[in-house]
């Protein structure tokens, strides 16, 4: 008996052994089969993060227009068409006349109605029931600015801000022949960016000093800039911190520096303000088509002195008062057509003609600030076609504006001088690194 218990025993611990590993398998496996599944509950966003943030990125057009829609609420996103008022386009969901009157007078401080433009986009959120009535509608104002109807309890409308990011620029350039700042510019930059840029350097930065149609080829600059963008999109220049202008021969730097905090001024690297009483033209990039002095008049056909420059642009081109100061007349004047005079003080007046029409805020008595757009392009009284004449008294007799040393601005006041020294060498090393 004793010869087979040995055997037995060990058969016995190797079946043991072997149902072990079964059962372990078994186990094993039942583990591996099941899956847990973890479930993530997205949350919609609410209407008020669709106001200010917009849909979400990765949403698609659903149907009649509707771009993206919840539970509770569907978005519809359009464009204001030639002619459409809002009343129009609220109608189409379910707010009421009374509700529309109610919204004008919400609305009266804030934003005027009449002033929705065709072109701009709009975005509708209407409550998810068979009534689909607006509980809001975003009118966008422009790229960064947006203005709201609130339909929700109380009506109510107020203004929005996207939230604006800035990257800094910086380019250089030569004038070809046959070119233009613009086309130089846009050649770098792209068409979208350039007018913005090109309007800052001839009107905020070098328009008392430098007449850009003046400008030629072999003139060359530098332009340290900023670039605004809303989601990565760009929507406009933002500070111009320096820039440096060589015409005919002459660099014209220019550093951003504010004396006031209301106020932005430019300066060149001796602390002059580039800002002088008067602006060299009255006109954006106007040809000067006849000057001053002798000429043969192109309707008499006589020759006689011309006293004054006649600027050719199209019928409509605004114009600014080259400095400020108060307006004397503002009517009809003979063979001056249409015009416009400005006294900025005992020593200086200008003198404006051949009006298409005039603008609100330059009539006789009239306080007018340098810049200030007083009337538009014609070819009223005694011409053969649309320009400005344009006249420069100094004590009241006329005078070629061109030849006449125009007062400075204000200088860089002393308590300023070390902070602008700072911005100077700033400002002066990165364009010169650049150059390099």
């Amino acid at each position: 008996m004793r010869k087979y218990f040995f055997p037995t025993t060990l058969l016995l611990f190797i079946s043991t052994i072997l149902i072990f590993c079964n059962t372990a398998s078994e186990n094993d496996t039942t583990k591996e089969d099941e899956v847990t599944v973890d479930t993530v509950k997205i949350i919609p966003p609410t209407i008020n993060e669709i106001i200010e943030d917009g849909i979400p990125q990765d949403s698609i057009e659903l149907r009649d227009g509707i771009s993206y829609e919840t539970d509770e609420y569907s978005v519809i996103e359009g464009v204001i068409n030639p002619g459409q008022a809002i009343s129009q386009i609220l109608g189409k969901y379910n707010i009421n006349n009374t509700d529309i009157y109610k919204l004008e007078q919400a609305s009266k401080d804030i934003f005027d109605l009449r002033n929705i433009q065709s072109g701009k986009g709009y975005t509708v959120i209407c409550s998810k029931d068979s009534n689909s009535i607006a509980k809001c509608f975003v009118y966008q104002k422009s790229k960064t600015e947006y203005i709201v109807f609130d339909f929700r309890d109380t009506i109510s409308v107020y203004k929005g801000e996207k939230e604006v990011t800035t990257k800094n620029n910086i380019i250089s350039g030569t004038i070809k022949q046959g070119g233009g700042l613009w086309y130089s510019i846009a050649k770098q930059l792209g068409e979208e960016k350039a007018p913005p840029l090109v309007d800052k350097l001839a009107n905020s930065i070098y328009g008392w000093s430098i007449d850009f149609f003046q400008i030629q080829a072999k003139d060359s600059f530098i332009v340290y800039f900023e670039e605004k963008y809303v989601d990565d999109e760009y929507v406009g220049i933002g500070k111009v911190f320096a820039a440096s202008f060589t015409h005919k021969g002459k660099t014209i730097n220019a550093f951003r520096f504010n004396e006031d905090e209301n106020y932005v001024d430019y300066f060149d690297e001796n602390e002059n303000n580039l800002r002088s009483a008067f602006l060299k033209s009255p006109i954006d990039f106007a040809r000067v088509s006849s000057s001053f002095g002798n000429r043969k008049h192109p309707i008499s056909g006589k020759w006689k002195k011309h006293k004054g420059t006649d600027y050719a642009a199209s019928t409509g081109t605004p114009i600014m008062t080259t400095a400020s100061g108060t307006v004397t007349y503002s009517s009809r004047k003979g063979g001056y057509g249409n015009c416009v005079i400005v006294k900025h003080n005992d020593k200086y007046t200008t003198l404006y003609a051949h009006l298409s029409k005039f603008k609100s805020g330059a009539r006789k008595g009239d306080y007018v600030k340098q810049g200030d757009v007083i009337g538009y392009v014609g070819s009223t009284g005694y011409a053969t076609g649309p320009h400005l004449h344009y006249e420069f008294f100094l004590y009241g007799k006329q005078v070629d504006h061109f030849k006449q040393s125009l007062p400075p601005s204000l200088p860089l006041k002393k308590e300023n001088k070390e902070a602008f020294e700072k911005v100077r060498t700033k400002y002066t090393k990165i364009l010169k690194n650049f150059v390099k």
